[in-house]
């Protein structure tokens, strides 16, 4: 019997033991397979980053050549600047810089700045008109097949035949270098120039500043919305069938594809109440849509969140119900609110399918004056930079997707900061 009762004892030890291996194999496996999910997770998106700062790097440099332009009288007439040949001025310019070439290779070397560049050179003119009859020098934007090649994209190895610069034109240009004229700084008519056909020319400006109005029009229209919708449901509506069937389709909303809302807007806003196609008040009535009920169930949530004591105090110093939501309750979910509510216009800055539906993918070349003109937003321009034939608008594309995704990131700090000042602890 003792020798059957030590046989049961090691048995169990030995099931035991073996239990635990099994069990630290299993949390072990458990532990590697997170560490790799995370792992990989973290590589591709270390990966997309990569891919886009390499690619975009060259949009945040553009090339120059300094030129001095010869303002003659003969051209620009000091009684009327506006009105000059300034075409004839730039041609002098180059002339002066390739004084050797014939009259067809002047009127080809001339493409060697950026198609603008009389407009350059008249905008200095008109803004100190004393250079009328002697020079002035200026960095003029190159062409973007020059700048590609100061960039390294068109090789000199390729094929004359395969390349967009010939020879002569390759030979133009490293004049232009040895003698200094050439610089690449940074291109800060990628922030503060509206969208060209030209790619030296493109910006963002006009995108930056149709998504500032359209996101403007959603925060006043789904802020005081949702955060008064949120309060009735949370505090004043009776709880029933019809108000279960409200917080039921308000879940579903919130899942609704995006491009929904734009059918949406262009069905209602633009062919029923006749607003102006590619303004940024439908776009930013077409996200508040898509915003609402984002930002009532954050707000529910938040709400839910405040102790009950908090109002049963408030009750017992002789508050209403309405001095206790405004004084007490809201006072408190207010970090959660905001919180919810600038992660949710960050979500709107990104959405591209609904501002297409109603036509904010225009090519509008200046930024717009207010809600009612016609604008572009950022996604909706790189998706037109995308769609460009030009080498240069590639670079463009990665460099926009950078800037919305610094725009996206500085919101996203903007609400952990406010949640983290804001936020009461009990």
């Amino acid at each position: 019997m003792a020798l059957a009762d030590t046989n049961s004892v090691i048995t169990d030890r030995a099931a035991s033991a073996g239990l635990r291996r099994r069990r630290y194999a299993a949390d072990l496996r458990l532990r590697i397979y997170g560490i790799a999910a995370i792992t990989v997770a973290i590589g591709m998106l270390a990966v997309l980053l990569g891919t886009l700062i390499v690619g975009g790097a060259q949009a945040f440099v553009q090339t120059h050549i300094r030129v001095t332009f010869p303002v003659s009288a003969e051209w620009v007439k000091a009684d009327d600047p506006a009105a000059g040949n300034w075409r004839n001025v730039v041609r002098d310019g180059l002339a002066q810089v390739f004084p050797d070439l014939s009259a067809a290779e002047q009127r080809e070397v001339v493409k060697v700045l950026t198609n603008n560049a009389q407009f350059f050179v008249r905008d200095a003119v008109l803004a100190n008109p004393s250079v009328i009859g002697s020079t002035i020098t200026l960095d003029i934007p190159a062409a973007d097949p020059y700048d590609q090649l100061n960039k390294g994209v068109i090789t000199r190895d390729t094929a004359e035949e395969n390349r967009r610069l010939n020879d002569q034109e390759i030979q133009w240009f490293d004049t232009l270098v040895e003698r200094g004229l050439v610089s690449k700084p940074f291109n800060w008519g990628l922030i503060f120039n509206s969208n060209s056909r030209f790619p030296e020319l493109a910006g963002l400006k006009g995108a930056i500043v149709g998504s500032f109005y359209a996101l403007l029009v959603c925060f006043l229209v789904s802020f005081p919305i949702g955060i008064g919708a949120a309060v009735y449901l949370e505090e004043f509506a009776p709880k029933n069938r019809w108000t279960a069937l409200i917080e039921v389709n308000i879940n579903n909303l919130a899942a609704v594809p995006s491009i929904i809302f734009g059918l949406l807007g262009l069905a209602l806003l633009i062919q029923t109440f006749g607003l102006p196609r590619s303004a940024p008040i439908v776009g930013g009535l077409v996200l508040a849509l898509m915003t609402l009920p984002t930002i009532i169930i954050v707000t529910r949530n938040a709400l839910k969140s405040v102790p009950p004591s908090i109002r049963e105090a408030a009750f017992g110093m002789g508050a209403s119900k309405h001095q206790m939501i405004m004084h007490h309750v809201l006072p408190l979910a207010l970090p959660g609110i905001l919180t919810g509510t600038i992660i949710g216009l960050a979500h709107a800055l990104g959405e591209t399918a609904p501002l297409l539906l109603i036509g904010m993918n225009a090519f509008i070349t200046s930024e717009p004056g207010g809600v009612m003109d016609a604008a572009t937003a950022l996604p909706t321009q790189i998706y037109i930079w995308a769609d460009s034939p030009e080498r240069g608008f590639v670079a463009r594309t990665s460099a926009g997707i950078l800037v919305l995704l610094a725009f996206l990131i500085i919101m996203n700090g903007v609400a952990i900061f406010l949640r983290q000042r804001l936020e009461r602890r009990w």
